[in-house]
């Protein structure tokens, strides 16, 4: 049974209770506010630490503690000198509380509690800010990382070691309430968390409270989707400066965020490149297994053995890619342009390509590759995308086909700084489009990546379909790129603007293009100033213009300072790695200042409070308490752990899982016979060795029917058209015989097929058409090289399906 109340994995104490979460939405901008609750009920002084997720591109602002009555506001130091002082702090017998952000990922950090007392309460205060991420579907997203998977750490690196339990077994509670509020009314509110009814404040539906219901089992992220009426209009917010920072200086300087949305020509965008190298990267690690998408296939052996696990009989499955993460590949491979070139990188602790560089796309490499996708599964070990990334950039591109990079990953690396300096090494090369993979994927990964590779970022999780996000970059890489971007200021005389956002490099048809900029000077004539964003798209100039008042809104906070102070802090990091150790060390100096300046973080900086108002030395040895999180439950409530080359589930007797924890696993390994059971202190047992087993049953979880629009997706040729035969025929509802009575004498056969594929997609699939949509344009384009008659197949058609689709509907 599991040991009950507040305690870690090793039976310790857990002196955290509970965490409030206040969240406040205006417009694009989120400003979030923790409330981190301690108790202390051992007999000795502890000391708390918890590690602990966070949105990769935060700005954290604010970290406060109150003990009693005592309040204490934390100061932004160098990271060392911080380190120094709370160790001093601790030594002396003081109460002491670091905050620092993870050296290796922007979007993990470390809340040290030193010194409560036997009886002590303390409240942990902390607050950042953030943007919104524009979806698929126009929603913004809002992600509160409540999953921190352990990072895999490649050989011979060092990281954050992470103390993580199952979720259901996570020993304090979380609330969470939402404030939104925008000039446009709230449509709605959704999420993948159960949350209260939505609660409109004004009768226009501009303001409106949300909470997460009661009950959350911290088995997933707190998403929250955003939908506004009118929602992506081009925007300018100017926010004043801190009234007691000097004039001059980012802070005591009014910031302004410009939004764009910049719209293309429809004429740009119905003429989709057809070239291109496109090169899938799937991460095959052993936590890729669980990715929690539907219609996983389970293989269960079970053993029954008499010395082994407390002699009981147990369940270990081993999960294989979700079969609706391999359709998500036919779906692509499908919908490649002709003359294309295309190659599929697997990687885990070891790298493999389908092919040993990149092929034609040809209809006999397409069901190549479909067959190779068929038999992927989740069993190369740990999550090392370093060598593979190298591996790829080291080939030479293809003259004439710009290579694109679609990463498929859960992003549990622990050098995730490596990989998105190496992403902008080689950002002249290629184009990184990216996709986050179930809970508690690593934001600053996928975000970092795309950002630096001049592509764009997803996130599927929940039950999310994969393949409308997945269509949308694909649309996106084959829009042809945008060059020669630049920004124009045209402001009042006097007024200047410092840019702090880095150069643009990618724009992309109605997604939202943000801008930092500090207006220094002051103007007494006018208050009327514009940015315009200018580019080239297939040749011809074009240009996105704003107006905007440069005087500032009155009561806006310092929400936008900080998230300009972060952009900057970020790029001058990426300018000090570039540089490497043992350069002047003006960067870091810089980010140190700017950091102190703005009161947000950085990665050479931490937040540090000392309670020197309390009088009393604390006496005792002080005990060392790591505060637990939950990690990813995959599929069927299987954690997968840190070190784990696969799921392993003890089903008959729950004592072993209680007693995880990252730290108890070894390296990965691959995974061969058993996998899993290195991690738990296990060799090989005898007893589960084939002559020894007393019973082995193998059973496979039965499989739903195949999606009706994949089953067809699936029976298309890589030239775009479909041929005449039974799997058609099924797929359409029909019979052989009711297909081929109803071919128009004249027509071909395959052209036949074609067009009542397009049809069935057209007159029942049309909720769907993102998905579908890139694959019909390759099928009317082989339609239209056939010079075929089509008028009469298109009537026939519809009579034969029941439909009423016009033949211009179908791009005919």
């Amino acid at each position: 049974m599991y040991c009950c109340g507040l305690i870690t994995a090793q039976k310790e104490p857990v002196p955290l209770k509970s965490i409030d979460v206040e969240l406040e939405v205006k417009d694009h901008v989120a400003t979030v506010v923790s409330t981190l609750n301690y108790e202390n009920k051992e007999d000795n002084p502890v000391e708390a630490v918890f590690i602990f997720p966070m949105p990769g591109d935060a700005a954290v602002c604010h970290f406060s503690a109150k003990i009693g009555q005592t309040e204490i506001v934390a100061e932004v130091k160098e990271k060392q000198q911080a380190r120094d002082e709370y160790d001093d702090a601790l030594s002396s017998g003081q109460q002491a509380f670091l905050l620092e952000e993870s050296e290796q990922s922007p979007d993990i950090f470390r809340l040290s509690v030193g010194s409560l007392s036997p009886g002590e309460s303390a409240s942990i205060r902390l607050e950042y800010v953030t943007e919104l991420s524009v979806e698929a579907d126009d929603g913004l997203r809002f992600c509160l990382p409540a999953v921190l998977n352990p990072r895999y750490q490649p050989q011979g690196s060092t990281g954050v070691q992470v103390t993580s339990i199952p979720a259901s077994l996570v020993p304090y509670s979380l609330s969470f309430s939402a404030r939104v509020s925008s000039p446009r009314p709230i449509s709605k509110i959704e999420s993948s968390c159960s949350l209260d009814p939505l609660q409109y404040l004004n009768t226009d539906q501009t303001q409106a409270t949300v909470k997460l219901a009661a009950g959350h089992k911290f088995d997933k992220d707190i998403e929250l989707l955003i939908y506004y009426k009118d929602a992506h209009k081009p925007t300018a917010v100017v926010e004043a400066g801190q009234s007691s920072a000097e004039a001059g200086t980012l802070m005591g300087d009014p910031v302004v965020m410009v939004s764009l949305y910049p719209e293309f020509p429809q004429s740009v965008m119905s003429s989709l490149a057809s070239c291109g190298e496109f090169v899938f990267v799937m991460d095959r690690s052993g936590s890729m297994s669980g990715a929690c998408i539907k219609n996983a296939k389970v293989f269960i052996l079970i053993y029954f053995s008499s010395d082994v696990f407390h002699s009981s009989p147990h369940t270990v499955a081993l999960i294989i890619i979700p079969s609706s993460f391999k359709d998500t590949l036919v779906l692509l491979l499908k919908s490649i342009p002709v003359g294309c070139y295309f190659n599929i990188v697997s990687f885990g602790s070891r790298y493999e390509h389908m092919f040993p560089k990149s092929v034609a796309y040809t209809q006999k490499t397409m069901e190549e590759a479909l067959k190779k996708v068929e038999q992927m599964d989740a069993n190369m070990g740990g999550t090392e995308i370093l060598q593979p990334l190298k591996q790829i950039y080291s080939q030479p591109c293809i003259p004439g086909q710009p290579r694109q990079l679609f990463v498929f990953t859960d992003g549990e690396v622990g050098n995730t700084k490596e990989v998105i300096d190496l992403v902008k090494t080689n950002s002249a090369s290629h184009r990184c489009f990216t996709f986050g993979i179930g809970e508690g994927a690593s934001t600053a990964l996928i975000n970092g990546m795309a950002k630096q590779g001049g592509g764009h970022a997803q996130f599927i999780t929940g039950t999310d379909r994969m393949q409308p996000k997945v269509m949308q970059s694909l649309r996106f890489s084959l829009q042809q790129a945008v060059t020669d971007i630049s920004v124009r200021w045209d402001l009042p005389m006097g007024v200047s603007a410092i840019v702090l956002s880095p150069q643009l490099t990618a724009i992309f048809q109605g997604q939202r293009t943000l801008f930092y900029a500090q207006l220094t000077g002051q103007s007494s004539d006018t208050a009327d100033g514009s940015m315009t964003l200018k580019y080239s798209l297939a040749g011809q100039p074009s240009e996105e213009k704003l107006n905007f008042n440069v005087r500032p809104a009155e009561d806006t906070g310092l929400a936008i300072h900080r998230l300009g102070a972060r952009t900057l802090i970020r790029s001058l990091e990426m300018e000090e790695r570039e540089r490497g150790e043992g350069q002047d060390g003006d960067t870091k100096k810089k980010v140190v200042d700017l950091s102190v300046q703005s009161g947000v973080s950085s990665s050479f900086t931490s937040f540090i409070a000392v309670n020197k108002d309390n009088g009393k030395t604390i006496q005792g040895p002080l005990m060392h308490r790591n505060i637990p999180v939950p990690m990813m439950m995959r599929c069927g409530g299987m954690p997968v752990l840190h070190g784990c080359s696969a799921p392993l589930r003890l089903m008959a007797d729950a004592a072993p899982m209680a007693e995880m924890n990252a730290k108890s696993c070894g390296p990965r390994a691959r995974s061969k016979g058993m996998p899993g059971l290195k991690a738990f202190g296990f060799s090989k047992p005898a007893a589960l060795k084939k002559k020894s087993l007393k019973k082995c049953a193998v059973a496979e979880h039965s499989e739903s029917p195949r999606d009706p629009l994949l089953q067809l997706v699936s029976l298309q040729k890589a030239s775009g058209c479909w041929v005449m035969d039974p799997s058609l025929a099924a797929s359409l509802e029909k019979t052989i015989k009711e297909v081929e009575n109803s071919k128009p004498a004249v027509a071909d056969k395959e052209v036949w097929a074609t067009i009542l594929a397009l049809i069935w997609l057209h007159g029942f699939k049309m909720d769907l058409k993102e998905e579908w949509e890139l694959l019909a344009m390759k099928a009317a384009s082989w339609l239209r090289a056939q010079s075929a008659c089509v008028t009469e197949c298109v009537e026939a058609g519809n009579s034969l399906l029941g439909c009423s689709v016009q033949k211009d509907a179908l791009g005919l």
